[in-house]
């Protein structure tokens, strides 16, 4: 198994940031059939093959990420898509 952990920074505080993990975990669900749920301010992410969180602090956004043994050949592509689409998604 892999595990796949990125932080970022950000400026926009705890509810647009919220907000912003809810969007990018829709578009995860109808790209990638990832189903997730909200405890507090984490967001668990589960699919076949890969279980994870997003935590949404009031400056800084962490996601982990568990891979099972076929994605796990994918990690470092994965990381970088995960990197991206936060660096994307947490502009002001």
């Amino acid at each position: 198994m892999a595990r796949i952990v990125v932080e970022r920074s950000h400026a926009l505080g705890r509810d647009a940031a919220r907000e912003k993990a809810q969007q990018l975990a829709e578009r995860l669900r109808l790209e990638y059939g990832v189903n997730y749920q909200w405890q507090g301010d984490v967001l668990e992410v589960r699919r076949s093959g890969a279980d994870g969180r997003i935590e949404v602090g009031e400056d800084n956004v962490r996601v982990q990420l568990e891979l099972g043994i076929l994605l796990s050949a994918m990690g470092s592509s994965i990381q970088g898509q995960i990197e991206k689409a936060l660096d994307k998604v947490l502009q002001a």
